[in-house]
């Protein structure tokens, strides 16, 4: 029960909260793209079987790999895509906190 609410916690409360905070004149389109980076999930479709509760997604899907996460980290430096960045980043930390508690 702690593993899923740190991990789900992590993928929506904190993107909202987030968007809430530091995002005040355009909290609604914030929180969408800080939401949006759930989207990144959407890798789990090319694995066999798509769904496996004892698998660490990071570093196993090519959108959690490595050097994608690496490119994440690279949106941050920019000031138009550091929203999106920080959402791709925030997804990779419920995912690897969900793999610490497996």
């Amino acid at each position: 029960m702690l593993r899923f609410l740190v991990h789900y916690g992590i993928h929506f409360l904190v993107p909202i909260a987030i968007g809430l905070y530091f995002y005040k004149d355009k909290r609604f389109w914030a929180v969408l793209i800080l939401l949006a980076g759930i989207l990144i999930d959407l890798d789990h479709l090319v694995a066999s079987p798509i769904f496996d509760s004892t698998r660490c997604s990071v570093g196993f899907h090519p959108l959690h790999s490595y050097w994608a996460i690496m490119f994440y980290i690279g949106f941050l430096f920019f000031k138009k895509t550091r929203v999106v960045g920080l959402a791709l980043c925030i997804h990779i930390i419920a995912d690897t906190a969900d793999c610490l508690l497996m």
